[in-house]
């Protein structure tokens, strides 16, 4: 058996619950990209491949994850080559992938089952939409990821288990190609494994919001933004979008315009 997940923190918590399940013991497998942010366009194809790795390089440099787009440490089309190459040597070999109910693991799902048609039959989604769970404290909750599920509770979660259909797979890798062709920034989940496109500045306002007419750092300013909004995207793209917003002239900044800690913002004196 072979697991997929689209978090870090996801590949830890279903380790633990390995020891509660012998069943549930496999190999984990993490797709590392963020595919609910940046261009899709073509995303199969060597053009599509290098524009998305162009894209992450603008949106990394001057960061502390400068370069890392060519070190090879987050390769998901190594991944998925590895992983399809260990499917035709191992006939009974087969695929559990973990999708909870939020923008990062459907966009992650859409793309990875893109490249799955072949092994139809071998092929399992265990989708946690809308599925209560009992939490440490003994109270029920609805985990928007997969790391919020205790280990206990993955014996629930592994019910859900199904076969992916020949209809999903030729309908949702159109709905990935669809989604490419718009050829937007954001995508966001209205529902069940509906995504919505948005321009690259959808998150713009939302972040201007936690923006003072007093100097603050932006590390401080993240945290507000994460604390309080509901919508939220990763770091990485927020820095990017807040850079953009300075260099337009947006808002005022001092400090070198790096890391999140290396410089301030605040609102110009004109905005309200």
């Amino acid at each position: 058996m072979i697991h997929i997940v689209f978090q870090e923190a996801d590949v830890a918590a279903l380790k633990k619950s390995f020891d509660l399940d012998g069943t549930l013991k496999g190999d984990i497998v993490q797709i590392k990209d963020d595919y609910a942010v940046g261009t899709i366009n073509n995303i199969f194809t060597e053009e599509g491949i290098e524009n998305r790795k162009q894209w992450w390089r603008e949106v990394l440099a001057g960061t502390d994850y400068d370069g890392k787009v060519d070190t090879g440490e987050v390769d998901d089309n190594k991944t998925v080559t590895a992983l399809i190459a260990k499917l035709i040597n191992e006939p009974e070999e087969f695929i559990w992938i973990w999708v909870a109910q939020n923008k990062h693991d459907v966009s992650g799902y859409y793309w990875l089952i893109s490249q799955l048609k072949p092994f139809h039959g071998r092929v399992y989604v265990l989708y946690l939409n809308n599925l209560p769970f009992i939490n440490d404290k003994g109270n029920i909750f609805y985990p928007a990821n997969i790391f919020e599920i205790p280990a206990k509770e993955f014996l629930k979660a592994k019910k859900l288990a199904r076969q992916i259909t020949l209809s999903e797979f030729e309908i949702d890798p159109d709905e990935w190609i669809r989604l490419g062709n718009e050829n937007k920034g954001v995508r966001t989940l209205e529902g069940g494994k509906k995504l919505i496109q948005h321009d690259y500045d959808y998150y713009d306002n939302e972040v201007l919001k936690f923006i003072t007419p007093d100097w603050q750092k932006v590390n401080k300013l993240f945290h507000s933004f994460f604390s309080k909004s509901k919508n939220t995207t990763g770091d990485a793209y927020l820095l990017w979008r807040l850079k953009l917003m300075i260099a337009n002239g947006k808002i005022d900044a001092q400090g070198e315009i790096k890391g999140m800690k290396d410089f301030e913002v605040k609102l110009k004196e004109n905005v309200q």
